[in-house]
């Protein structure tokens, strides 16, 4: 078994639900099992803020010896679409039904597919996705970064409630 862990959002519609959905449809991926879920949290939009806040969440996955880090990715990709996800190339931060992220696939590290980069290259620099892994796995290590906990002692942001301010 591979341990994966996978960030997802939304900002549209009713977010919750689009959270539940992408959670069933993630652990509905032949070969993986859904190991945990973070609680849900409130976060400030990054990149472009004229928009509403987002709901995130972060999922540790068991993964089949037969599940690749690509192969999750590109099955991930499939699930988006199928939930209503509409890339827009000229808005990439702009409002989104759902988003899924890979995050980490293991200790792997990938970085010369621009398709598939591990650790996901920017999870370091983001609270929303270190508070909720954070909550998953504090000690966990980012290979080439340090451990969740330490990388978030390094950001600039305030938690309250649920909520996270970046």
């Amino acid at each position: 078994m591979t341990q994966a862990f996978v960030c997802i959002g939304s900002n549209k519609g009713d977010a919750e639900q689009h959270l539940r959905k992408a959670c069933s449809a993630i652990a509905s991926i032949p070969g993986v099992r859904l190991a945990g879920a973070s609680s849900l949290y409130q976060t400030e939009p990054q990149g472009r803020t004229d928009q509403p806040w987002f709901l995130n969440q972060v999922l540790r996955l068991d993964c089949e010896e037969g599940v690749t880090a690509l192969s999750l990715l590109d099955a991930m990709l499939a699930k988006e679409t199928e939930l209503g996800r509409v890339r827009d190339t000229n808005d990439r931060f702009g409002p989104r039904v759902i988003d899924m992220d890979l995050l980490l696939f293991g200790q792997e590290t990938h970085g010369e597919d621009p398709h598939l980069i591990l650790p996901h290259p920017r999870m370091h620099e983001r609270a929303f996705v270190l508070v909720p892994l954070a909550e998953l796995a504090p000690g966990l290590g980012v290979p080439g970064r340090g451990t969740v906990e330490n990388l978030l002692k390094k950001l600039d942001y305030r938690l309250e409630g649920s909520a996270i301010f970046q």
